[in-house]
């Protein structure tokens, strides 16, 4: 599923910071490990076909819509806020994050923002200014340069910014007053890169070999022993992406199923089998899945 060494050399854009563990640990798992080069910038995967930079997420999408970059990792909502044309080829679903809208309690009026000009920061410049367009505000923008928490209440009256878990704002006595888009990491092509046959070929075997370990993280293996009475009761709840897996036991004793089940059910799951008769109940952790 990886391009080999005759393969066309994929360029590709890692981003640097925050969610670079994140990726780089999805590489992994695909079985691209990235080692440290002699300039930082430039890491050396362990097989050939690509060409490895870390660069700010901002700078990412910016290279990406030149083309001087093939494929890369980036927020969707720096690719929102340059309005760059690219291709998006696979949510990695690391680093879910919400854009809000947030203020201090004391600034809102029953909750909502106050009818008087206002001061927004935000490192997010159009889509800021968008939003108080289409919200009908009296507001000035500034822009920040990170750390945008901070600047209510004397530098702002409220803030654009991204957040995780709510943490961040609440220990700076913000509260959400509308939320403008949720965002993830997902991989990126550059319309030039797609444009190529041989560069599309090579970017299809990258995406579908990130796309079998995201469908394993969702998945896990359960195997189990069974009587053939009791077998339909158990095949009937037992999910699966098809068919389970079935093979007779040495000396004719029993079944044995075997199936990709989705981890959220196992809770429920696990009681259920024993309760109809499954013994020998193993749960496995899956690498890879390829539908």
């Amino acid at each position: 599923m990886l391009p080999d060494s005759n393969s066309t050399l994929i360029h590709l854009a890692i981003p640097k910071g925050r969610i670079e563990s994140g990726v780089t640990g999805l590489l992994s798992a695909a079985g691209i490990e990235l080692r440290s080069g002699p300039r930082g910038y430039r890491p050396v995967p362990s097989v050939p076909g690509y060409e490895v930079k870390l660069l700010k997420p901002q700078t990412i999408v910016e290279m990406l819509a030149a083309g001087s970059r093939d494929v890369g990792f980036a927020g969707a909502d720096w690719v929102a806020e340059k309005k760059a044309d690219l291709v998006e080829l696979l949510d990695t679903e690391l680093d879910p994050v919400r854009l809000v809208a947030a203020a201090p309690k004391l600034t809102l009026d029953g909750g909502e923002l106050p009818l008087r000009p206002l001061v927004v920061a935000s490192e997010y410049e159009r889509l800021t200014l968008r939003w108080i367009r289409e919200r009908g505000l009296d507001a000035t923008f500034v822009r920040s340069y990170g750390a945008t928490e901070v600047f209510p209440p004397e530098d702002a009256d409220l803030i654009v910014d991204i957040t995780a878990t709510g943490e961040t704002l609440a220990a700076n006595g913000l509260v959400v007053v509308e939320e403008l888009l949720r965002s993830s990491t997902r991989l990126y092509a550059s319309l030039v890169a797609l444009d190529s046959p041989d560069k599309k070929t090579a970017i299809e075997a990258f995406v579908l070999s990130l796309r079998s370990v995201i469908e394993a993280r969702h998945r896990a293996m359960v195997e189990l022993n069974v009587t053939r009475a009791e077998l339909e009761s158990v095949i009937e709840i037992l999910p699966s992406m098809r068919e389970p897996t079935i093979a007779y036991l040495h000396g004719g004793s029993g079944l044995s199923v075997k199936a990709a089940v989705p981890r959220g059910e196992l809770p429920r799951l696990i009681p259920t089998l024993k309760e109809r008769g499954a013994t020998d109940i193993v749960v496995t952790r899956l690498e890879q899945i390829v539908p």
